[in-house]
């Protein structure tokens, strides 16, 4: 006969194993004229044809600024600035639950042109049309949460930058 408190360990080991994990995600809103850039997923892949903002999983113990740089350098060969973190959330799709994670961010000076990688098209949008895509449905309340004179702002504060130098 198992002990209350053996039960009462397997109790807590069945209620972790029964309870989904959350994936850290992190997503780029690459801005550049009063534009984001959004990137469709090829054929065959999951969420096929959906467009994206471009990311991808956080590795354990990385930070999730470096992984997205490394996300980027990798799915479209450039490299950003990170300008602010926006409000993450949580989403969940049949192969499990996700914390999207989002950064405004420019392409940095200097960096080669974003290039489709892992996608099969690249499309910038103002912040109005970005509802006229089919959006991957984690990034819907990205978009909903998106302020366009955020977006208008940080295009001009590059530009005044860029100007400066």
């Amino acid at each position: 006969m198992k002990s209350a408190l053996e039960a009462q360990a397997q109790c807590f080991k069945a209620a972790r194993v029964s309870q989904p994990t959350t994936i850290p995600v992190v997503c780029a809103l690459i801005v550049r004229d009063d534009r984001v850039l959004l990137a469709r997923r090829p054929a065959g892949k999951h969420l096929a044809l959906k467009w994206e903002f471009p990311g991808g999983k956080v590795e354990p113990g990385e930070d999730a600024e470096a992984a997205l740089v490394r996300e980027i350098k990798e799915e479209l060969g450039c490299e950003i600035e990170v300008l602010r973190a926006l409000p993450a959330h949580e989403h969940e799709y049949e192969r499990g639950r996700i914390r999207l994670i989002p950064f405004l961010c420019r392409i940095a000076e200097g960096s080669a042109e974003p290039c489709a990688h892992e996608h099969d098209a690249l499309a910038w949008a103002r912040v109005e049309e970005l509802m006229d895509y089919d959006l991957a449905p984690a990034d819907v309340p990205v978009v909903r949460a998106l302020d366009s004179e955020l977006v208008e702002s940080c295009s001009g504060k590059i530009m005044d930058a860029d100007s400066e130098s």
